[in-house]
């Protein structure tokens, strides 16, 4: 886990960083910050937004008494892309976009809901629940 997760915070920059310089040899350092602003200041306002929605879906299914499991993953995936999106670089920025972008994120939510349960059927993650009464 130690070393995905070094390969990962070594790895991604070092693309990202590429892609910057390989963007800035075409179009020009300026046009290559001003892309990086873009793409910030967009998907800070998208992550506002899909945020604001998610967390009215939260309540809305918590006053009907219902556990907001897949909107609870949502959000998550919300401020994973825009973490993502304050990230400067290219291929974050994409992966960023696509968690805030609502079909996208379905199919990513699907795709991850799809791997837990199946960690959760191996039993490689313990699942216990805890009921107050």
């Amino acid at each position: 886990m130690l070393f995905r997760l070094i390969l990962l915070f070594t790895i991604i920059p070092l693309v990202d960083l590429s892609l910057l310089i390989e963007v800035g040899k075409h179009i020009g350092v300026m046009n290559t910050i001003a892309v990086v602003l873009v793409t910030g200041i967009t998907g800070a306002a998208l992550a506002r937004s899909q945020g604001f929605g998610i967390l009215a879906r939260i309540r809305d299914e918590l006053s009907q008494g219902q556990l907001p499991s897949d909107s609870l993953i949502e959000g998550i995936m919300i401020l994973a892309g825009a973490l993502l999106l304050v990230t400067p670089g290219l291929l974050t920025d994409i992966l960023g976009f696509a968690f805030l972008i609502p079909f996208t994120r379905y199919l990513f939510k699907n795709y991850l809901k799809k791997y837990l349960l199946s960690k959760i059927k191996k039993g490689e993650i313990d699942v216990q629940y805890k009921v107050d009464e």
